[in-house]
């Protein structure tokens, strides 16, 4: 009988101990990180300046260093132009290392299909991120359906709204709720008519200048350096001066989010 009752103790010794290990095991296994968001980064998709011939593409260096960013912040990417599909890359203009991240799917999967403006869902979005390049100027100003999600996303979610270089075009007339442009009465920064090669045969294609309207429209503009790096933050509005200024922008852009929500973990 004694051995019978040691028997069945060190059976319920052992198998506590079992319970308490898979408890722990399990609490261990569903405490989680939950993903960042999500960052709409916006292209144009115009191959030309204007009606011309004159070649135009994405900055794909501003999508890479910025991609980077959010990326190993959390965030997913995704991508979305006015037409949708492969947007155009200029590999001349490549160094090296950004000739090598051609072959990374997980951006090119992205740029070789942009979503169009009327598959994306605005309320999925923390952030809105204005890609630059030569054809940036073109298309995307304009687009109506671009210009309903970036306002909700930035009114509705709460979110931040950002672009760097040409990529500020995108943003000069983009008018909130109330009928106020974006831009007005904001410290902001892009690449201005000051630093454009006005000889060249694409400059006379400019729908309109950067620095005049983003002045007409009640922006504080400024852009002290064409080869420096350069930021505005200006509350939930983010802008970059040129293409060195890409992973300070985004840098920003999770600063901002990070601040508006910690990161949390499932119970």
């Amino acid at each position: 009988m004694i051995w019978k009752k040691c028997y069945h103790l060190l059976l319920c010794l052992l198998f506590s101990g079992f319970i308490t290990s898979v408890q722990a095991s399990n609490a261990q296994t569903d405490t989680v990180a939950i993903p960042a968001g999500h960052v709409l980064f916006v292209l144009s998709s115009s191959k030309f300046h204007g009606n011309s011939t004159v070649p135009a593409s994405i900055s794909f260096g501003e999508v890479v260093n910025a991609w980077d960013t959010f990326h190993n912040a959390g965030y997913t990417i995704d991508f979305v132009s006015p037409t949708g599909g492969a947007v155009p890359i200029d590999p001349t203009v490549l160094g090296p290392r950004l000739i090598e991240r051609l072959k990374d799917q997980r951006i090119m999967a992205g740029l070789t299909q942009t979503h169009t403006p009327d598959e994306i869902d605005a309320s999925r979005y923390q952030a809105v991120y204005y890609v630059g390049g030569s054809n940036a100027m073109y298309q995307v100003v304009d687009d109506v359906r671009l210009q309903d999600i970036s306002r909700h996303i930035y009114e509705k979610n709460g979110g931040v709204i950002s672009a760097v270089c040409h990529g500020t075009a995108g943003i000069v007339r983009l008018k909130l709720s109330n009928g106020q442009y974006l831009l007005a009465g904001k410290r902001v920064t892009g690449y201005p008519e000051d630093y454009e090669d006005q000889s060249a045969a694409y400059f006379k294609h400019l729908p309109f200048l950067m620095r005049q309207t983003i002045e007409e429209h009640g922006g504080l503009f400024k852009a002290p350096d064409p080869e420096k790096p350069y930021i505005e933050v200006d509350g939930r509005l983010v802008t970059g001066q040129n293409y060195p200024s890409a992973p300070l922008v985004a840098s920003a852009v999770v600063n901002i989010l990070q601040k508006q929500k910690p990161t949390v973990t499932q119970p």
